[in-house]
């Protein structure tokens, strides 16, 4: 599987849309595709106009992968790119900590 980033911006109005995406991001991607597709991680971005984005990173066999799952599970994919290279300075922050 390759890494790769996906730009969702201005996907959601609230926290709570945002959770429920998120829940059939997981349910596709664990139960439907889970040979193609895997969620890492995602950063929640508040955007210029107040809204919701993110920034997610995921592996997949390749971007079309990414596609179908965006559509399975309802979501918009602004921007799919490949990772090319990963450099870590520190750890995610825990938060709160």
């Amino acid at each position: 599987m390759n890494t790769y980033m996906i730009r969702r911006r201005s996907a959601w109005k609230t926290a709570s849309e945002l959770e429920m995406a998120a829940d059939r991001s997981k349910r596709v991607g664990n139960e439907e595709m889970p040979d193609r597709v895997r969620w890492i991680r995602s950063y929640v971005v508040e955007e210029e106009d107040g809204q919701l984005g993110t920034v997610c990173i995921y592996q997949a066999v390749d971007t079309g992968a990414l596609w179908e799952h965006a559509e399975r599970a309802g979501l918009q994919a602004d921007e799919i790119t490949p990772i090319a290279q990963t450099v870590v300075v520190r750890k995610d922050p825990v938060e709160g900590g």
